[in-house]
């Protein structure tokens, strides 16, 4: 079977973040459709490690109406494209204040492959070193909070971190350290 193919497409929204295009599709067998897809940037996802433990930040969410643990993750403003362990660097800085001197990639995942063309790298961050954090306005409610790595656990376990990213990034990191 051939993979469907885009006849044609329009923007039916764009703003800073994000566009959402409209593609005339057909599939395999030719019928005709149309299929709506996400533009974003690709992003990172940062795990800061030290001590056994994560640091963590939460700040509202506006699409679920609720405050959120996660861990610090984001792109460039402006939809651009980036060097993904600068952006990691860029991120981790912004949000906690931490600067890493060790950056490991753990590897990179589709965000919602089947809605958006995003993607995303996931670093680990080691030998921290504390700073001022740079927040953007948007993140001007952002705390931040280094817990233990048993607690990160219960707290996925528990639906304290429902943040598919940071549930897959540290999925990822497990695997990284599993020994088997």
């Amino acid at each position: 079977m051939s993979d469907v193919r885009r006849l044609g497409g329009r923007v039916v929204y764009e703003n800073a973040w994000m566009s959402v295009r409209e593609d005339e599709i057909e599939r395999p067998d030719g019928s005709r459709g149309v299929y709506g897809v996400i533009d974003k940037p690709d992003f990172v996802v940062v795990l800061p490690f030290e001590n056994g433990g994560f640091h963590l930040v939460e700040e509202y969410r506006y699409p679920v109406e609720r405050r959120s643990w996660n861990f610090p993750q984001g792109s460039l403003p402006g939809r651009r494209a980036g060097d993904p362990e600068e952006v990691a660097r860029r991120e981790l800085a912004e949000e906690t204040g931490l600067r890493a001197a060790t950056l490991t990639r753990l590897g990179r995942l589709d965000a919602a492959h089947g809605m958006s063309s995003q993607r995303y790298a996931v670093f680990v961050a080691t030998d921290l070193t504390a700073g001022e954090h740079a927040r953007e306005p948007e993140e001007q409610d952002m705390r931040q909070q280094w817990f233990p790595e048993a607690d990160v656990r219960r707290m996925i376990r528990d639906g304290v971190i429902t943040d598919d990213s940071s549930v897959a990034a540290y999925a990822l990191y497990v695997l990284s350290t599993d020994e088997t």
